[in-house]
């Protein structure tokens, strides 16, 4: 019996053969790697990806479609079906703590917080390829000053390089998404472009930051730093128009430090590295 797909889990199925030869492209699995498959559906990309010889790990919360996997794959021994949410799945735990490779086509409704949620294990991740709403695509590779830019993108660039690959018309899935899609790759950073001691102060910033888009950042600041503080730091326009420049805020958010243009100078004035350095004016570098 055919599939209805369900609303409430932001179903809409890969159909286009071409995109899925694609998408396999775009991936490359290659035999023994450990892939992890966000919600493979009707294993449009599941098929190709097990007859790849990669360790395949597939991820889906539909018990339906679970049922169905089982079936199709019962004789495939690098095939292993986990029925979970990804939103609450640990990566390391399914993976035994080894390094991993993941992709998927997300569900729209969830895309930005699954994002969130699997950055979490960034330094296991070896790359990511998403299928996903283009919009949201274009909000993780936006520049400063477009109105694309935003949280999504600055947290996103902190921790990976992001690679927009190619765009997918509605027509390609069943049922036809009301919006274009894109596929990205997400590669974590080796190396933290720039060193933040508290990044739990650093995500508030950036989430306060961009919470009221059209207030200024003196308005969106306010709790985080006095107004004295926020006239010493110019911070008189909105987030995603602020000019290129370095914002140094020590953990302690010490209204004493100045503006800099120059990520050198920043960091010889403040003399140390554990400070925080807020690039809001161009990509994390």
């Amino acid at each position: 019996m055919r599939h209805q797909a369900r609303k409430r889990f932001g179903q809409n199925f890969l159909a286009d053969d071409r995109v899925i030869r694609q998408l396999v492209d775009s991936i490359a699995p290659l035999p023994g790697q450990l892939i992890i498959e966000i919600g493979p559906g009707q294993a449009a990309l599941t098929k190709p990806l097990a007859a790849s010889g990669a360790e395949l790990h597939l991820l889906e919360i539909d018990r339906d479609l679970v049922a169905s996997l089982e079936h199709r794959f019962r004789d495939a021994e690098n095939v292993h079906l986990h029925q979970a949410d990804a939103l609450q799945a640990d990566f390391a735990g399914i993976t035994a703590n080894r390094r991993f490779r993941l992709v998927g086509n997300l569900p729209y409704n969830i895309s930005t917080p699954l994002l969130f949620h699997v950055l979490r294990w960034e330094s296991l991740i070896v790359d990511m390829h998403f299928m996903l709403q283009q919009e949201v695509v274009e909000r993780l590779a936006a520049s400063p000053g477009s109105k694309a830019w935003g949280r999504l993108s600055i947290m996103c660039q902190y921790h990976c390089s992001v690679t927009p690959l190619f765009t997918v018309p509605p027509e390609a899935f069943r049922p036809a998404p009301r919006v274009h899609s894109a596929v990205v790759r997400l590669v974590p950073h080796a190396q933290p472009p720039v060193h933040v001691r508290d990044m739990r102060q650093f995500e508030r910033l950036v989430m306060q930051a961009f919470s009221m888009r059209r207030k200024t950042l003196r308005n969106c600041l306010r709790g985080l730093l006095d107004a004295e503080a926020i006239a010493e730091f110019i911070l008189s326009g909105r987030a995603q128009a602020v000019p290129g420049g370095l914002w140094p805020v020590s953990p302690g958010w010490d209204p004493d430090l100045p503006f800099y243009n120059d990520k050198e100078k920043a960091k010889e004035a403040l003399g140390i590295n554990g400070n925080i350095i807020l690039f809001f004016g161009h990509r994390f570098c």
